[in-house]
């Protein structure tokens, strides 16, 4: 009896996290409808990030905006010091902001695809620091 309640609550249990969670095509792929209906993928969707960030000053302006997110993050958890966290989006935007409304003349993909562009600004961040992307 016991055995079949423990195996009766895995089941649900995995039936919900499979209802609730992204579905992942692969290790690398997050499934997810976007705007206009259709599925897209992380992988579909970073180039048209990257092509949201043409300008050097705009990419330059998102490098130094999440230096600062890092390093924000990093204080405030070495020093246990909460109330730096609420700087990590007014920095962070802050700086993208600007370089999107006065350098790109353009909307941040942040408006339509927040999970997205987030993910995407860690993963420029990346490549421009190995060199893939310039800045």
């Amino acid at each position: 009896m016991l055995q079949n309640s423990q195996e009766l609550m895995k089941n649900n249990t995995q039936q919900l996290i499979k209802n609730t969670v992204p579905t992942f095509t692969n290790k690398h792929e997050v499934q997810m409808l976007g705007s206009d209906g259709r599925i897209k993928t992380l992988k579909e969707f970073y180039p048209f990030y990257l092509s949201q960030h043409a300008n050097p000053t705009c990419r330059r302006l998102h490098f130094v905006g999440t230096t600062c997110v890092i390093g924000i993050a990093a204080t405030a958890a070495m020093t246990k010091n909460t109330k730096l966290l609420w700087a990590l989006p007014v920095v962070g935007y802050g700086f993208a902001w600007i370089g999107h409304f006065f350098f790109e003349h353009n909307q941040p993909a942040t408006f339509k695809q927040p999970f997205f562009s987030l993910i995407c600004d860690f993963k420029m961040y990346k490549d421009i620091l190995v060199g893939r992307v310039d800045c």
